[in-house]
């Protein structure tokens, strides 16, 4: 590592006010291991992707992605593809990426943690939807895709409760949504080694790490970041018992199975609203990747190998 970008959202996580206090610890840090250092804020997602883009042009080895999931998923738009590694300075509500890779919290011990860490080249997520204009348009993903119940949440979460509550406040709307959300039925094609398969699924996941840290915990057993694939979570049910089953069975930690959600290795997954949900009278079925809502179906999710360099924190 020999220069470095620190990118923070002044937007994001609950210590808004100590945001450039926590990211300037952490380029203490780098910047006492003779690194060169430059702090920016993010102006935007679209924004951040380019900046990341005229960072690495300008010859920037490492882009640190300060705040939470939303900031590392607008970093990786700009960092596949290129030689640049990712780091992460945990400070946004879920920080599910950090949790995975076993960073510190703390900003000054994750950028000591990343300072000896090594990097690594990881698989990344790819999804193709349309957005909420309906147009066509495509995310790289680190962490998942979730579609239908999960995005609504993000859909429906209030900004302000989020920024005041935190995770606390994804509880609660997720609770609201367990008890009242319709579970609508849309329809999944699943590629493996064995060929095609179809189902009809109400909520899907497609998780490429294994620790979200946090309620969630191991929300896809055996998916990990090391991987090439996906691990799926296919609801193949309406019950909000068995979503409740399966949200308690991560919180425990134990294995038990739950009827009507199944788990499974893929490539990939084609996803398409069934011709009875997408009548008049019917709401859209949304899309999330990484927490932020992008969009709707119909969808297709793949992998793309060695796309992304990754600092593992020692």
């Amino acid at each position: 590592m020999r220069k470095a970008l620190l990118l923070y959202n002044p937007r994001s996580g609950r210590r808004r006010g100590r945001r450039v206090a926590d990211v300037e610890a952490a380029a203490k840090v780098l910047r006492s291991a003779k690194v060169e250092v430059l702090v920016a804020a993010t102006r935007g997602p679209s924004d951040a992707t380019e900046q990341v883009k005229h960072a690495i042009g300008e010859g920037f080895d490492t882009i640190f992605a300060c705040g939470g999931d939303g900031t590392v998923h607008d970093a990786l738009q700009g960092l596949v593809g290129t030689e640049a590694a990712l780091g992460i300075i945990p400070l946004g509500t879920a920080n599910s990426l950090a949790h995975d890779l076993g960073s510190p919290l703390s900003p000054a011990g994750a950028a000591q943690a990343f300072l000896r860490g090594k990097p690594r080249k990881v698989a990344v997520g790819h999804v193709e939807y349309l957005d909420l204009n309906g147009q066509p348009s495509s995310r790289y993903f680190a962490l998942i895709v979730g579609i239908g119940a999960d995005a609504h949440l993000f859909y429906k979460l209030n900004p302000l409760a989020k920024r005041h509550l935190g995770m606390m406040a994804y509880y609660v709307k997720a609770t609201r949504l367990w008890l009242t959300h319709p579970m609508e039925h849309f329809k999944v094609e699943i590629g493996d080694n064995d060929g095609m398969d179809h189902v009809d699924v109400s909520q899907l996941l497609a998780v490429r790490i294994r620790d979200f840290g946090g309620i969630l915990r191991e929300l896809a057993p055996g998916a990990s970041i090391d991987r090439n694939d996906l691990r799926l979570v296919l609801f193949q049910t309406r019950s909000r018992i068995s979503y409740l089953r399966y949200i308690t069975r991560g919180l425990l930690g134990t294995q038990w199975k739950v009827p009507g959600i199944e788990l499974r290795h893929s490539v990939g997954a084609n996803c398409e609203t069934l011709l009875a949900a997408s009548g008049n009278g019917k709401r859209r079925i949304l899309i999330e990747a990484d927490g932020e809502l992008i969009g709707t179906l119909p969808a297709k999710i793949s992998v793309v190998p060695d796309a992304l360099t990754i600092l593992m924190p020692q």
